[in-house]
């Protein structure tokens, strides 16, 4: 049995019922930031998503996604490559790219891994749960929960997903209820219990929260 993914029409709008039904500072955040913007790409496959995330860790976006420009300039037509071409590719190269030699490494693992079988396919990957594809991903050199959390929200769209180590996160609870810290990922798991079945949504408004305190939007 396979764990819902968001409807492709409308799918935020429960969420934000029940988001901004939660307290006045849901409500508020939620009436500043506007309509839920993710995006999932479902279409795309594992293996990809997994590169593509690997160049995300501890990175701000713009410098990931000049890393992922540089790399796929590698290959004919800047087409993402085969789990093969990249295992050709030598490690000087994608460290030419910004890639780190332990995410060098961590890339030709998910190549290997989708070669193998560890790495499923789109279809296998959907009719699996969040936890089973965590489970087994994990098992990947250099892919945490994190990565694999990024995966589930960002390319399968899976709408209840709540990555409790994320700084953005942490950070976003913080900025919402004017903390003097951070809480601890397991206070925020129990808390964001409230959350659930939407919490991928409730992630993505707490980055929002980040991003209007970083602005000045916020206090």
């Amino acid at each position: 049995m396979t764990e819902g993914s968001m409807s492709p029409t409308d799918p935020f709008s429960p969420a934000v019922s029940h988001l901004a039904a939660l307290d006045p500072d849901w409500k508020c955040l939620i009436a500043r930031v506007g309509r839920c913007g993710l995006k999932p790409r479902p279409e795309r496959e594992p293996y990809e998503a997994l590169v593509r995330a690997v160049a995300y860790q501890q990175l701000h976006a713009r410098a990931a996604e000049s890393i992922l420009a540089r790399f796929l300039a590698l290959y004919p037509d800047g087409s993402f490559p085969l789990p093969e071409n990249l295992l050709a590719t030598d490690v000087s190269l994608l460290r030419a790219c910004g890639f780190s030699t332990a995410k060098a490494i961590t890339l030709r693992g998910i190549a290997e891994g989708a070669l193998s079988g560890i790495v499923p396919s789109r279809d296998a990957a959907e009719a699996m749960t969040d936890e089973e594809l965590i489970h087994r991903l994990v098992t990947l050199r250099g892919i945490g929960r994190w990565t694999v959390e990024m995966f589930l929200i960002h390319t399968l769209g899976r709408p209840d997903v709540l990555p409790v180590q994320d700084f953005g996160v942490r950070e976003g609870w913080r900025v919402l209820k004017h903390l003097p810290e951070q809480p601890l990922p397991a206070e925020l798991s129990r808390i964001g219990q409230a959350w659930s079945p939407y919490r991928s949504v409730a992630t993505w408004y707490l980055w929002q929260a980040v991003e209007l305190f970083k602005r000045g939007k916020v206090s």
